[in-house]
């Protein structure tokens, strides 16, 4: 039987999440610590499942389930190949972000193959599903809780946290992932990282982090000073931070480079008992890391990436073409020039493609990340040949 979680316990478990999220964890390190404090509030007879995704195609990215190293591969095709009213995907696409299974399945859990193969089996009655999403849209995972047969399905209450503290989370998750890119670079465009001492020396430098440094504003390249940029948003994220329980807040700014593009600095204060540091992650602005390996694997047009991408997240023709101010009619011409490069027939064979060609090796490779204690990435995973296979 369930225990009884007051609504005082639920709000202290949104802000134990909170600061997790600015704690600076990798990816699996923070589902671990995250999972804990949710199960506390939420009950479950498992520990959550997670998943990651790219924000920029809504694919699958890794999939975390203590007890459970690896995702079946018939699961994984699922998400892509069959119309199974229980899936991640349709989780992540939807406005609401979260569903329960009785929803999904309009109160008859038989309808999912899912349900019947994998869930009913191990006693599994009732799930919910819901979506890490940031403020400003991006999705960057899903998490999932379940319970067995004869315990209550979730509540109102029950969604109402997941929901509190999705924000969080994919917060968590965003910041997890570029440090975990940053510290184990694997493309031109993967983020750096920078982490400042309490007086303001450098402490330690990721491998690709000086080429961003030097397209910064100020005197790196000549003299080897941090870009003002750099120092201001470590000072604001010290700022707000008092100690390991309170570490204040993620500061982010927007600089123009050298080069003319813009470039996001995220800021992180590290506050634990030997002192005060701060973590600064470099990344290039709003980075869409698939674009450069369609038009590299399959020679896409820059509008026929577009709208592949828009396909991806799950549009519909007139949403695509309201998106692109072009006419419904100029979209399926272009839908039929990517047909013809990528060798489908279907919009669920482009997206089966496109997963199994560069998010499917993802999925597996940070399987075994996980297994060997490395950082996890996210996006797709290198075309061979463009800058390298990633196999480290």
């Amino acid at each position: 039987m369930l225990r009884y979680v007051s609504a005082y316990s639920k709000e202290r478990a949104i802000e134990r999440i909170a600061r997790l999220a600015r704690s600076g964890l990798d990816v699996d390190s923070f589902f671990q610590a995250a999972g804990e404090v949710i199960m506390s509030a939420v009950p479950a007879c498992e520990s959550p499942c997670w998943t990651t995704f790219d924000p920029a195609s809504l694919l699958i990215t890794s999939s975390h389930q203590e007890g459970w190293p690896e995702l079946p591969p018939e699961a994984l095709a699922a998400e892509y190949l069959e119309d199974d009213p229980l899936k991640s995907l349709d989780v992540a696409r939807s406005e609401r972000g979260i569903q329960t299974l009785q929803e999904a399945t309009g109160g008859d859990p038989n309808r999912s193959r899912a349900y019947r193969e994998y869930m009913a089996p191990a006693g599994i009655r009732h799930s919910v599903e819901a979506a890490l999403r940031t403020r400003t849209g991006q999705t960057w995972g899903t998490v999932g809780l379940a319970r067995q047969v004869g315990q209550p399905d979730f509540d109102t209450d029950d969604l109402e946290f997941l929901l509190a503290i999705a924000v969080h989370l994919a917060n968590g998750v965003r910041q997890g992932l570029l440090v975990g890119e940053a510290t184990d670079p694997e493309g031109p465009n993967s983020p750096g990282l920078v982490v400042l001492d309490a007086d303001w020396g450098v402490e330690s430098l990721s491998p690709d982090v000086d080429r961003w440094l030097a397209e910064l504003p100020g005197e790196w390249k000549k003299h080897g000073a941090l870009p003002p940029s750099v120092v201001a948003v470590a000072a604001s994220a010290l700022r707000t931070a008092r100690d390991e329980n309170a570490p204040g807040e993620v500061a982010i700014a927007r600089v123009l480079s050298r080069a003319g593009r813009w470039i996001v600095l995220h800021g992180a204060a590290l506050v634990a008992a030997g002192g005060r540091r701060a973590a600064v992650i470099v990344e290039p602005a709003h980075p869409a890391r698939i674009a450069p390996l369609l038009m590299a694997a399959y020679g896409l047009t820059e509008r026929e990436q577009e709208v592949t991408r828009l396909i991806l997240r799950g549009e519909g023709t007139a949403q695509i073409a309201a998106a692109l101010v072009v006419s419904p009619h100029t979209v399926q011409q272009h839908l039929k020039s990517v047909f013809d490069k990528t060798g489908v027939r279907s919009r669920r064979e482009l997206v089966s493609k496109i997963f199994f060609a560069h998010y499917e090796p993802r999925v597996r490779d940070n399987e075994h990340r996980v297994i060997t204690d490395r950082p996890i990435r996210g996006g797709p995973f290198p075309w061979p040949g463009l800058v390298g296979d990633g196999r480290r």
